[in-house]
Parts: structure tokens; C-alpha cells; sequence
């Protein structure tokens, strides 16, 4: 009978999601950006979190030297290879939003040589080898295999050829779920935007995520007790001396 009333309850009190949007309310004063219907703003702002309270971990398992700066972890695969890291958690970012669309032809990242390392390709069997595509395979939509490239792309890329990708954002109050601060480099690093909030002064805050290396979970970021960061305010996180306007940039759609 337990089984039966629990199941009840379930059913009329589904669980809520727990992503950006649930976990992270806006502060006082503020209210959240809207984002256009099925755009990849409204997409981050859904992204599955884990529970709360848990750790930032490398992909071998061990707590990250970033942890102290989790608020929250992105409910996000990092594989078992030290590949994704931070420019490859925003490519991954992006290429599951156009995945889960179904718009595989948009699915598509240069190396760092220039090469275009399209998803439609791949999908279709073919391999990167020796700077080309050779037609190695049989056809393969599913999600394994996308992951696999997700993998050679990870491999070839870098914050040097994303930035490259990216357009810069004229007008930075404009900032919105989406954007990237990004500065190309060996190392270089990068942030994404999951989600913006603004005032009754057209003030903004928004939420930062990021991997790190070696590669890690995706995580939210919080400087100084709090997930809501700003321009206007340096962030004591690493890298936080790229928080400003002129490393934003912008997935171009």
C-alpha cells in the first residue's frame, strides 16, 4: 500500500526539475532575462544539475582544485580521457543544444589548423586523418557516436580556434545566456553564460560555468559566497581578470 500512495504522490506532485532556473533564484531587485522559445539560452537555463552540495571533480574521480569556487554541477558527462576542459564544455554546450534539435548541419567546429570538423560528416562515417575526411564507417546518428566526435573535436580544438568562431558582442549590455568570455591562448580560458538577471536600471548579473584542467565536471561558479557575478565587479575565481567587455563573444546563429 506504501508503494501505491508514493507512486500517488509522484504523480500528482511530479518531482521539479532541478536546473539553473530552479536552483539559482534572482536576487532581490532583479528579474530573469527572457529568452526566445527553443533558443540556446533558454536551453542553459534547463540544464540538468546534481544535487546540491556536490563536489567539482576531475574526470579520474578526484575532487578539482576548482570546488572551492562550485555552486553548482552541471548534470554533464566528462567522459574518462582528460579532454574536456574548458573550451571543449562549451563546444559541448552548444553541440547538445543543436543536437537534442535535431540540427545536426549547424553541428560543426574548426581545429586549431583551420580544418572544419562538421558533425554531418562524421555521422556519415567518415575520419579525420591526416588533415582530411576519409570514409572509414557506416552511418551512425546515436548519441555514442556523438560523443565520440564531441571526442575528436575536443582533441583538435582549442580557446585559440573557438575564439576565432565566435563574434565579438558590440554592445555588452546585451550580455545574455549563451555568450562566452573567451581569451585564446596555451593556456587561454573561457566562462559561458547559463543565465543573465537585470534591474529596473538595466543593471545585469548573470551565472558563469566552466571546466577547467585537467578536464572536470561542468560547473557553475560562485566569487565570494555568491552564483550572480557582474561586469562592474571583478570575480575572485581563476581566470575572474576576463570577466569584462571586451572578451565577450557570441556563438554566431
Amino acid at each position: 500500500m506504501k508503494y501505491l500512495f508514493a507512486l500517488l504522490l509522484l504523480l500528482l506532485y511530479p518531482p521539479v526539475a532541478d536546473n539553473v532556473t530552479t536552483r539559482f533564484p534572482a536576487p532581490a531587485g532583479y528579474t530573469r532575462q527572457k529568452n526566445e522559445p527553443g533558443s540556446f539560452g533558454e536551453w542553459l537555463q534547463k540544464v540538468p544539475l546534481k544535487p546540491a552540495g556536490t563536489p567539482t571533480k576531475t574526470y579520474k574521480g578526484d575532487i578539482a582544485r576548482t570546488d572551492a569556487y562550485t555552486a553548482a554541477v552541471a548534470d554533464v558527462s566528462i567522459g574518462s580521457q582528460d579532454l574536456q576542459q574548458c573550451a571543449d564544455a562549451v563546444m559541448r554546450l552548444r553541440a547538445e543544444y543543436l543536437y537534442q534539435k535535431k540540427d545536426y548541419n549547424n553541428i560543426s567546429f574548426n581545429f586549431v589548423s583551420g580544418f572544419k570538423c562538421d558533425y554531418n560528416h562524421y555521422a556519415n562515417g567518415y575520419r579525420y586523418k591526416n588533415g582530411k575526411w576519409v570514409l572509414t564507417a557506416g552511418k551512425d546518428y546515436t548519441y555514442p557516436a556523438f560523443l565520440r566526435y564531441m571526442n575528436l573535436v575536443f582533441s583538435y580544438a582549442s580557446t585559440l580556434s573557438l575564439e576565432k568562431e565566435l563574434q565579438p558582442v558590440k554592445n555588452t549590455d546585451e550580455i545574455k545566456a549563451g555568450d562566452v568570455f573567451i581569451r585564446g591562448g596555451s593556456p587561454g580560458h573561457c566562462f559561458i553564460v547559463m543565465d543573465v538577471v537585470e534591474n529596473s536600471n538595466h543593471q545585469k548579473q548573470f551565472l558563469l560555468a566552466q571546466s577547467f584542467m585537467p578536464a572536470q565536471n561542468i560547473q557553475i561558479l560562485k566569487s565570494e559566497g555568491s552564483p550572480w557575478l557582474s561586469m562592474n565587479r571583478q570575480p575572485v575565481i581563476y581566470y575572474g581578470e576576463l570577466v569584462k567587455p571586451q572578451y565577450l563573444r557570441r556563438f554566431v546563429e
